[in-house]
């Protein structure tokens, strides 16, 4: 977490990024397990844990990223062609 950024108590947090004050235990969750691999940034101020806004759109953005999986690079244009070809060829010796 950046030390710049504004802590607020982490249900706060998501209310101000999203409109939504979630559960706590969701917040305690997302920080102590996290989701997909990914946890929550807090630190902790004064007895309580703290986030920021910034910190629960990263979540957020992490977390869908890693559901969603590596992205694919398109393919080159050699890449493309040899498909094409091979799909022709393969319908020919099909009969199609």
């Amino acid at each position: 977490m950046k030390l710049n950024e504004k802590l607020f108590p982490l249900a706060k947090a998501y209310e101000l990024a999203f409109g939504v004050r979630p559960n706590p235990s969701t917040c305690q969750r997302h920080r102590l397990h996290g989701i997909n691999g990914v946890k929550l940034e807090t630190a902790k101020y004064g007895g309580r844990r703290m986030t920021s806004v910034e910190a629960v759109q990263r979540f957020i953005t992490s977390v869908t990223a890693a559901a969603d999986g590596p992205v694919c690079p398109p393919r080159t244009n050699r890449q493309r062609e040899a498909a094409i070809s091979k799909a022709e060829r393969d319908c020919e010796r099909d009969g199609l």
